[in-house]
């Protein structure tokens, strides 16, 4: 089951009314267009987010729809305005890179857009850089691997990684930004290569940018040599089990 379908199962009967997708993607908007709300606005940090996202959206936007482009810092995003549901998807972890060190105060911020009777669902990563490799199995020792050397070319092209936080954090953030959480689930991940080559290719495009073009060779030597290894180990098992997502509901109190 699907991280949406599960939330589409959580608003059961609940008609969907203003939807408003605080962090949206093309993954997101490609759902958010299959429901039958009223109307969406659909916000995004990245001006680059927000042209792949409008070739998602082609034709089938309607007059009261809009994809903005915006940071939550600015108090003026949205202000005064009133949504039936709310989605924070995968946006928690990627604030970092538009507002870092803002996370614990996002809630809040949405806080003030949900309607009296509404509804916000936050879709979260537990964080896996982190961890130690070595304390792994195989599958997670990967990922983690992956995610470390994705970072380490970000920040040398002088960029933001993505910061998750566990599911445990973002419960105690979500009730102090004044929520009732309905339900809190956690669902395990299996990684495939769509996965794997979406983040090794992004290691790939910064290194463009690297100055140190020796340095960038042998990390992208590093990449080949990883790939390589994580898709033989997918073909083996038919994936790579590790980690999980999860899902929250919440209501205003």
């Amino acid at each position: 089951m699907s991280l949406y379908h599960r939330i589409a199962e959580l608003q059961g009967d609940r008609p969907w009314g203003a939807m408003l997708d605080a962090g949206t993607g093309r993954n997101s908007m490609r759902w958010l267009l299959s429901l039958p709300t009223e109307r969406w606005t659909a916000v995004t940090g990245s001006a680059s987010m927000a042209r792949r996202t409008d070739t998602e959206i082609g034709t089938r936007s309607r007059q009261a729809d809009r994809l903005v482009v915006g940071n939550w810092l600015n108090p003026a995003l949205l202000a005064g305005e009133r949504y039936d549901t709310v989605l924070a998807d995968y946006l928690l972890g990627a604030i970092e890179g538009f507002a870092p060190y803002w996370q614990d105060q996002l809630f809040a911020r949405l806080r003030d857009l949900v309607a009296a009777d509404g509804r916000l669902y936050v879709v979260g990563l537990a964080p896996y850089v982190p961890q130690l490799p070595d304390t792994l199995d195989a599958a997670g020792s990967l990922v983690t691997r992956i995610g470390r050397l994705r970072d380490a070319c970000l920040l040398l092209a002088g960029d933001r990684p993505y910061r998750e936080f566990p599911v445990d954090w973002t419960l105690r953030q979500i009730e102090r930004a004044g929520f009732r959480v309905l339900h809190a689930e956690q669902m395990p991940i299996r990684f495939g290569t769509r996965f794997v080559d979406g983040q090794l290719d992004m290691c790939i495009r910064v290194l463009e940018r690297v100055a140190d073009r020796q340095l960038a060779a042998a990390l992208h030597a590093h990449v080949d040599t990883l790939r390589m290894e994580a898709h033989l180990r997918i073909a083996e098992d038919g994936g790579l089990r590790t980690g999980h997502d999860y899902v929250i509901a919440a209501e205003p109190v």
